[in-house]
C-alpha cells in the first residue's frame, strides 16, 4: 500500500466532505422551520421535509468525516490497512473504494449481521 497516495486520497475525500458540510449548512439554514410570515401548510410540509433532509445529509457527512479522521489517525500510527477486529489487511480495492474503511470485508459483514 501506497502511503502517500492513501493520505492523499484521505485527505480529498475530507475535503470534499467539508465542501458538502458547508453547502449543506446553508440548505438548512434556508429552510427554516418557523418564518415571519405565514405560510401555507403545504408549504410549511414541503420546508419541513427539506429540512429534515438536509439534516439527515449533514449527519450522514458527519459521521463520515469523524470515520475519515480515524482512518488518518490509523495512518498516523501505522495500522491503516489492518482489520480492527482480526488484524488481518484490508483489500486494497476495499480501501480504494472506501478509504476509511476499518474492517476487512468478513469481520465488516459479521458486525452489519449483528446490529440487524
Amino acid at each position: 500500500m501506497n502511503v502517500v497516495a492513501a493520505r492523499k486520497r484521505l485527505d480529498d475525500v475530507r475535503d470534499e466532505i467539508d465542501r458538502s458540510i458547508a453547502v449543506l449548512k446553508g440548505a438548512h439554514a434556508a429552510h427554516p422551520l418557523v418564518t415571519d410570515y405565514p405560510q401555507d401548510p403545504a408549504d410549511a410540509g414541503t420546508n419541513l421535509a427539506e429540512s429534515d433532509r438536509a439534516e439527515a445529509m449533514l449527519e450522514a457527512a458527519r459521521a463520515r468525516r469523524t470515520l475519515i479522521l480515524d482512518a488518518l489517525r490509523r495512518l498516523d500510527d501505522g495500522s491503516y490497512g489492518m482489520c480492527l477486529d482480526c488484524g488481518s489487511g484490508v483489500p486494497e480495492g476495499r480501501l480504494e473504494a472506501k478509504p476509511e474503511a476499518a474492517r476487512c470485508v468478513k469481520c465488516q459483514a459479521k458486525r452489519d449481521r449483528l446490529r440487524r
